[in-house]
């Protein structure tokens, strides 16, 4: 699967917005329909009928659900079918391949071969989907009576292909009636400006450092390897993952403003959590939050006593690993943080309570780092002879060689850079000089927003192609 590059928003972006600024308001949800089909079909312009049918079914149960209100039967046979409906679109594009690979080697023979691209966002915009249909079974929100308004909130372009997961209730409201200032378009293009920074800036360099270090391990290279070169390269994808998924939240939410919409945060500074736990409170909050409303809630959450509670966990974080790729790595991913949320669910919490907040910070990022190479290395082969070389088991038999010092030297400030910028600082620094000098600050903001944007594109022009991660989930 290949997404357009970067480049394409460039082209897209003014030609929408003039065009939908420029629209009479009655216009622009089918103007965002219609750009949102645009915007996606650039990068699968086959299978956005895959798209179109979530959305075509969706709309139709949830008028069902409208018209025969007064049924329950008939409202809950509406939810099964859109709940069938959307996981079967989903487990057959992104399972049907993992599933049938797995009954083949069960059975020692080929009994059928499924072997379809992955539609890019479709985990994303099925959960959106969903959660219409669930929580107008729930009666927590009211019918979308209108097809095009409905399509417009599915297909949004800003998120349709990498979240945040936006449902239905936190934009209901702004999708029949929206106002748009000039300070939420100056407020979005600075977000967004501060969101293709990170990607272009941070992720895409700092990742030349961890594509190097991947690309020996998937060809068996160990034994050039040293320790410290295991730890520098999955360090740096650390950071990759967090400024690129960031990095597009944070440029989805600005482009959201720019339209009239409020999306919901996505990242919370994660790296500096003092808990697994946390971590991932701060991290894609919506994910968390959609599976925390739609599978821990429903089971009982914490309210069935302890037992039931741990198996709640387990069965989301399962789930959470299966949501994010069809492959074993993320199954045992999922368990891995699974037994850690649980593990401090059980005693290991209140030992971190009682550390001092850096020794916290330091297990944290440590579990964090180990978790890495879990989640981005395909086989589970290569995930045990990875975490082994961090280990100091295998490789080239040193901690530091010549190599792992050649990289210290050239991307000691790119580390220096992505440590600074993914912590609280920057924001309490600007804080403390808003109090101080706003005018600084409301002034300083737009040289410093222009600089980041000519960088930006001055980077792009060499690069033809970048991907985000999260377009492979």
């Amino acid at each position: 699967m290949v997404f357009s590059n970067l480049t394409f928003l460039f082209l897209f972006l003014p030609l929408f917005f003039l065009t939908y600024l420029a629209a009479p308001k009655f216009l622009r949800n089918t103007l965002l329909f219609i750009g949102g089909i645009i915007f996606y079909a650039w990068g699968e312009p086959f299978y956005v009928f895959v798209l179109l049918i979530s959305v075509l079914f969706d709309y139709l149960l949830g008028m069902a659900m409208h018209k025969y209100d007064n049924n329950p039967k008939l409202r809950k046979a509406a939810l099964i079918t859109s709940i069938i409906m959307n996981l079967s679109l989903l487990g057959l594009f992104k399972y049907g391949g993992f599933i049938a690979e797995n009954i083949n080697l069960i059975a020692g023979r080929e009994l059928f071969n499924i072997d379809l691209p992955l539609p890019i966002g479709i985990s994303f915009y099925t959960f959106q989907t969903l959660s219409y249909t669930i929580d107008l079974y729930r009666r927590r929100i009211t019918v979308q009576k209108n097809p095009i308004n409905f399509a417009a909130f599915v297909t949004m372009f800003p998120q349709v292909v990498a979240g945040p997961i936006v449902r239905y209730e936190d934009v209901a409201l702004e999708l029949d009636k929206r106002e748009i200032t000039l300070e939420m378009v100056y407020e979005g293009i600075c977000r967004f400006v501060m969101g293709l920074g990170k990607k272009v800036l941070i992720a895409n360099n700092i990742g030349i450092l961890w594509s190097s270090v991947k690309g020996m391990a998937i060809a068996g290279e160990y034994s050039h390897m040293s320790t410290a070169t295991a730890w520098l390269g999955i360090i740096a994808f650390t950071f990759q993952i967090y400024f690129d998924f960031s990095g597009y939240s944070d440029m989805a939410i600005g482009l959201g403003k720019i339209i009239g919409f409020k999306f919901p945060e996505n990242f919370n500074y994660p790296y500096s959590s003092l808990s697994i736990s946390e971590f991932w409170r701060r991290w894609h909050i919506t994910l968390g939050n959609w599976f925390k409303s739609y599978v821990y809630f429903p089971m009982g959450g914490s309210r069935r006593g302890k037992l039931r509670t741990l198996i709640n966990l387990g069965v989301v974080w399962l789930l959470t690993g299966i949501w994010h790729g069809a492959n074993w790595n993320f199954i045992l991913w999922g368990v891995f943080m699974g037994v850690l949320v649980i593990s401090e669910k059980l005693f290991l919490g209140k030992i971190l309570d009682k550390l001092p907040w850096f020794l916290s910070n330091i297990y944290v990022m440590v579990m964090v780092i180990f978790m890495w190479p879990i989640f981005e290395l395909p086989t589970l082969s290569h995930i045990a002879s990875y975490i082994g070389l961090m280990l100091g088991i295998g490789g080239n038999g040193l901690f530091l060689d010549q190599q792992a010092a050649y990289m210290i030297l050239n991307y000691g400030v790119m580390f220096t850079i992505c440590i600074v910028a993914c912590s609280e600082l920057p924001k309490t620094v600007a804080q403390a000089i808003r109090r101080r000098c706003p005018a600084l600050v409301d002034y300083g903001t737009i040289p410093v927003i222009l600089a980041i944007f000519i960088g930006c594109t001055a980077y792009l022009v060499n690069a033809g192609y970048n991907p985000f991660l999260y377009f492979n989930f």
